[in-house]
């Protein structure tokens, strides 16, 4: 038995076969006798009304405890308890149906002989409509004291006003396709609704009675300027999501607060309109109710969900959870003989509930364990024996399956020693005659898989002739070929030389073996529902990857070098030289002598790279006139150079680089790609200052030609023109500003991987420590304006700085709590790479293990990083590190005005006593 489920006060079921909704009940004093009541109306008509009084908790329905019961002539919607006569404050009971209105009064006779006391219900009077109603809400509109006034909503979106016995008038809620939840706010006079746009509208009662009178939707949506007021919102919210109810809370400990309960949302509302919290629900609600308020400036909420669970809030914090036997359609709380807060829940089958929230004692007791005395002889030799079955089970089965076993696809890539005879390029923006090469990509499979699919990923601005291939099937042990070009698309080279390969199949399922080859035949196209449910169905996804290479005579060629250079960079090794010509074989001629020293390579985009090799000495000096055109020489060249020494006798070869690291050139292409992002951005406005005023300039024109009476247009159409012309020029100008941004992202990409590749030879890094440093240096493989390189690079280096690299414990405490934004400028950015360089050259190195050793370096002269120029400024009157002036910074950085957002529950405390036969819920108002 559940702790967690509903206590059963009293319980029964209504009626046979009928249908009930949220509307269907209503828990008041409907007989005026200070007593509540149960009302219950359904869609079949019948309307019951019950005075629950069980002798004991859980007892069966007596048959005096069921006061009312009568057939009415048309279904009830909606069922509501308020003062609704004219002349007396007492309260009556309105019901809904689809085309009437009817106000009852319920009265009481005393019994005499023990018959009981006799109820009976009495019209005192009805509106006929003329439309089919939805719902209804009441109140004191426009701030009437001791009655309530009727709003009744219709399927059409009329809303028709009575007060009491008479009509009063009639509005159409402008742009209304469905109605939705209605309610009366008392505090702001005002109705609010949730349209089927999804918005969260409010609608004064005075607008609403001023508005024009519409004799039909048509004419509300058409109205003219001249003809009277036009019904306007109040405010309107966008929650992106239907609602299924909405309540108007007004405790006296709690703000007037607006509870909108959407299908995946609780949302709550100032009365203006603003959001006070929202909470996301993991569930799908059924029904809600606010009924309390236990803490200052708190709301306590019941939601009942379709796990047959009712759920306790406080604001956005789950206190309770109980079980229900039913799944709640509308929730109620009443008091019933002396017990207060009694919960009345109503599925749409009829099961009418009132329960409890508490525990059940738990009565369960351990059983007693039977001592007996331990053989120790007997456990030495047990665990032998278990010790012996695991050292033979090791020796002769394998944990993990081998490779070769379980391989069902396997992908092969050969790239052709030698360009294509032919260039496969199309015509591109590159001027110069454009090269390509082949690449054969085989796919064998070793089973038989369906629904394959080859992907080919090149980084731009290289492009592949055909990048996806299709392939219905393959049989087992069977093998598919196909032949690719790769080339140069653009006019500016690459930062990267290889690619990837994909392809994604499905394999047969070990239920299914044998049942795929006759899916292929289907007739169906290959992107049917049903094929690929099929697919799903009998099969598993799988992906199979492999990353290949290409040479470097694709993007250059040779040509004679070049003396003179703006940038140079050397570096040196601890083995004797290699002569160029065994180093880069592929670019001599059959002309060329045998042993040179020197080697130019020329770019097809126009820069020319001169390498040099030392005669005497183990150096070797790369130079260009672009320093990112350095980057794929260099790397090539550390790389040949490795494949060279790569054999036992030279173990401890090492490529080095003297120094210094070229941060000036480095942070040149920084400013030179942070000049294109704000290039953008000032596109951008300007773009949206030139479209404001276009658009106001046509509604003027529009407004000049609408008039009965031809005015002069004073130079409006020149005006829009030339405006039309900035605007094209605009967005020719963003066009290629993008273009070179794009462009200049590469470069700095090249520009970064030359980097991180000298500082791993300046300090000696081993692959682990160069992986992080690339992390951090290339977190984005393509730019963009709402998550730029800058922010992303600053934000990686400064955690370096904070943890592995830090001078201090202090340093490791602080944490950056900044969003990434994009910056004013560069200089925080480059004094922070300037910052990483210099603790890697003075004993720092990269890490990034939880329980790695962090270097203490003692820099004197350098101060611990800030969070924010606000941390700068506080830094003279503080210690550094404490959390207590972090928390302000943090503090009073977050901007005016923005709601908190609560979302998550935690586990509810449960005050239970062992003593007693059950325990209430601590949280639920008794």
């Amino acid at each position: 038995m559940s702790l967690f489920k509903a206590r059963d006060w009293w319980s029964t079921y209504v009626g046979e076969q009928e249908e009930f909704d949220q509307g269907c009940l209503r828990v008041a004093d409907v007989d005026n006798t200070e007593s509540d009541k149960i009302i219950v109306g359904s869609y079949k008509g019948v309307l019951r009304i019950y005075a629950p009084e069980p002798s004991k908790p859980g007892a069966a329905l007596q048959p005096e405890e069921l006061i009312l019961e009568i057939q009415l002539q048309d279904p009830i919607l909606q069922v509501e308890v308020g003062k609704f006569v004219s002349d007396t404050e007492l309260l009556h009971m309105a019901v809904l149906h689809p085309r009437k209105l009817s106000v009852y009064a319920i009265s009481g006779t005393m019994g005499t002989v023990g018959h009981g006391n006799q109820y009976q219900l009495k019209l005192i009077y009805e509106h006929s409509l003329q439309r089919t109603a939805c719902n209804f809400t009441f109140g004191g509109f426009g701030g009437v004291k001791g009655r309530d006034l009727i709003c009744i909503q219709f399927m059409d979106g009329m809303l028709m006003f009575f007060e009491q016995e008479s009509f009063a008038f009639g509005r159409f809620l402008p742009g209304c396709l469905l109605p939705g939840p209605l309610e009366y706010c008392s505090r702001t006079d005002s109705f609010i609704t949730v349209s089927s746009s999804r918005q969260v509208e409010s609608y004064k009662y005075q607008v609403l009675a001023v508005a024009t009178d519409a004799e039909n939707k048509h004419d509300s949506e058409h109205q003219k300027l001249g003809s009277g007021k036009r019904l306007m919102k109040d405010w309107m919210v966008n929650i992106g999501e239907q609602a299924l109810d909405i309540c108007i809370t007004s405790f006296s400990q709690a703000a007037s607060s607006i509870l909108v309960l959407g299908e995946r949302n609780l949302f709550c509302f100032k009365e203006n309109g603003q959001l006070r919290f929202m909470k996301k629900l993991e569930y799908n609600p059924s029904c809600f109710l606010p009924y309390t308020s236990v803490l200052q400036g708190t709301i306590n909420i019941l939601i009942g969900n379709y796990n047959n669970k009712l759920l306790v809030y406080q604001d956005v914090t789950l206190k309770w959870v109980a079980q229900l036997p039913h799944v709640p359609v509308c929730v109620q709380v009443g008091n019933f003989q002396d017990l207060k807060g009694v919960v009345v829940t109503l599925s749409d089958s009829g099961h009418l509930q009132c329960s409890y929230l508490g525990t059940d004692p738990s009565f369960f007791q351990a059983p007693k364990v039977e001592s007996r005395e331990l053989n120790y002889d007997d456990l030495d030799s047990e665990m032998k024996e278990l010790n012996k079955i695991i050292r033979e089970a090791t020796k002769t089965q394998d944990i993990l399956p081998k490779a070769e076993s379980t391989d069902d696809l396997k992908v092969t890539v050969v790239v052709s020693p030698n360009l294509d005879a032919v260039s496969q390029a199309p015509d591109n923006s590159v001027d110069v005659p454009v090269p390509s090469i082949s690449l054969k990509v085989t796919i064998w499979s070793r089973l038989a898989v369906q629904d394959v699919k080859l992907s080919v990923c090149v980084q731009s601005p290289l492009a592949v002739t055909q990048d996806q291939l299709d392939f219905a099937a393959l049989e087992a042990g069977t093998s598919r070929s196909v032949t690719l070009s790769v080339f140069l698309k653009e006019s500016f080279p690459p930062a990267t030389l290889g690619g990837d390969i994909a392809v994604s199949y499905r394999t047969p399922t070990e239920r299914y073996p044998e049942v795929k080859p006759w899916l292929i035949d289907l007739n169906l196209p290959l992107n049917s529902d049903l094929k690929n449910n099929l697919l799903e169905e009998l099969s598993v996804p799988r992906i199979a990857q492999y990353t290949f290479s290409l040479p470097l005579k694709l993007i250059c060629q040779p040509v004679p070098p070049s003396k003179n250079a703006v940038h140079k960079i050397t570096i040196d090794t601890n083995k004797p030289p290699v002569n160029i010509s065994v180093l880069f074989p592929d670019f001599l001629g059959e002309s060329d002598q045998e042993q040179i020293n020197v080697l130019g390579f020329k770019l097809l985009t126009g820069s020319t790279i001169t390498l040099l090799a030392s005669k005497t000495s183990s150096r070797y000096r790369v130079q260009c006139d672009q320093f990112e055109d350095l980057w794929l020489i260099t790397k090539q060249l550390v790389q040949r150079l490795q494949e060279t020494f790569a054999t036992e006798e030279h173990k401890d070869f090492v490529c080095t680089f003297p120094g210094p690291i070229p941060l000036q050139e480095y942070f040149q292409l920084i400013d030179q790609h942070f000049e294109m992002r704000l290039n953008a951005e000032k596109y951008k406005e300007l773009l949206s200052e030139r479209a404001v005023q276009y658009r106001a300039i046509q509604r003027r024109l529009l407004t000049h030609f609408k008039d009965k009476t031809p005015s002069p247009l004073r130079n409006l159409d020149t005006l829009l023109d030339g405006t039309y012309r900035q605007i094209i020029a605009l967005a020719n100008a963003a066009e290629e500003n993008q273009a070179k941004l794009y462009q200049t992202f590469i470069r700095l990409k090249s520009a970064t991987q030359l980097m991180v590749l000298l500082i791993g030879l300046w300090q000696k890094l081993n692959g682990d420590q160069v992986t992080i440093l690339e992390a951090a240096f290339l977190p984005l493989t393509q730019d963009s304006q709402e998550l730029g390189w800058e922010e992303c690079v600053d934000a990686a280096v400064v955690h370096l700085l904070r943890t592995c690299l830090s001078r201090s414990s202090k340093d490791q405490a602080l944490n950056p709590t900044n969003q990434l934004s994009m910056p004013k400028d560069t200089c925080r950015l480059k004094k922070h790479i300037t910052l990483l360089c210099d603790r890697l050259s003075k004993g720092g190195r990269l890490s990034l293990a939880a329980d790695a050793p962090q270097h203490a370096i003692n820099m004197p002269g350098f101060q611990a990083i800030p969070e924010s120029d606000m941390e700068e400024r506080t830094a003279d009157h503080a210690p550094l590190g404490t959390f207590q002036n972090l928390a302000i910074v943090t503090r009073k950085s977050e901007p005016a005005n923005v709601p908190i957002l609560h979302c998550g529950g935690s586990r509810s405390l449960i005050q239970t006593n062992p003593f007693s036969t059950h325990s209430l819920c601590p949280f639920y108002l008794c």
